[in-house]
């Protein structure tokens, strides 16, 4: 299964390389170099498919989880001064993506949607401390029963060029639902609230719409 974003990419794509298959069958007469060109297109075709690959997954949804929005590392948990939308103390957990990952950005909890921006910005390589706030990326909040507004950023990296966000004010999302799409490698920023309980440590992978991020804290704490 392929994601819709890259259907376009795809085709183009995939008529790229059988021209420069057949180009390099009739037109190159040493058998090394029309091999070698023909496995290096076979090879970025199946590169393309790769990246926008979509697989389906089973999602055990719950109000007392947050889970992974994209599949990734975990390269930052911090408090930060978030100020955009809250202007408070937030718990940040940041995923980055490597071209070999899925790309598919998908909802970390169900609510509603209370905010979504996006803002032209710069390309500085994910993990740059500053990308969160000066590369080009969009900002989504979502109103959850358990855990009141939680955050998350879709952030461009030096070779991400396109964000797609879905997330409109005002409409109802699921939990582990298509979020949007994040081309060429980058990385997602979620801004949690200070009292719940982050479950994944530094440099932990994590599987989007299945790896929990965060819990609720016992009332008792």
């Amino acid at each position: 299964m392929f994601h819709k974003e890259g259907q376009r990419i795809i085709i183009i794509t995939f008529f790229i390389v059988v021209a420069a298959v057949l180009a390099a069958h009739y037109y190159v007469n040493l058998e090394w170099a029309r091999f070698s060109l023909q496995v290096a297109a076979l090879i970025f075709l199946i590169a393309i498919l790769q990246f926008f690959r979509n697989p389906k997954r089973r999602v055990t949804r719950s109000f007392d989880e947050i889970l992974a929005p994209v599949d990734g590392k975990v390269v930052v948990i911090e408090e930060v001064d978030e100020p955009e939308y809250f202007k408070e103390k937030r718990k940040q957990v940041s995923i980055f993506m490597s071209p070999t990952n899925v790309h598919v950005t998908r909802y970390p909890a169900s609510g509603t949607v209370t905010y979504s921006k996006y803002h032209p910005g710069k390309y500085l390589v994910a993990w740059h401390p500053k990308s969160s706030t000066e590369n080009e990326r969009t900002t989504v909040i979502l109103h959850t029963p358990k855990f009141g507004e939680i955050g998350y950023r879709q952030i461009a990296g030096a070779m991400a060029r396109r964000i797609v966000n879905y997330a409109e004010e005002g409409e109802q999302v699921t939990q582990g639902e298509d979020a949007g799409f994040i081309k060429f490698g980058s990385r997602v920023d979620l801004l949690l609230p200070l009292d719940c309980d982050i479950t994944v440590k530094l440099n932990q992978k994590v599987v989007g719409a299945h790896t929990c991020i965060a819990t609720v804290r016992p009332l008792d704490d």
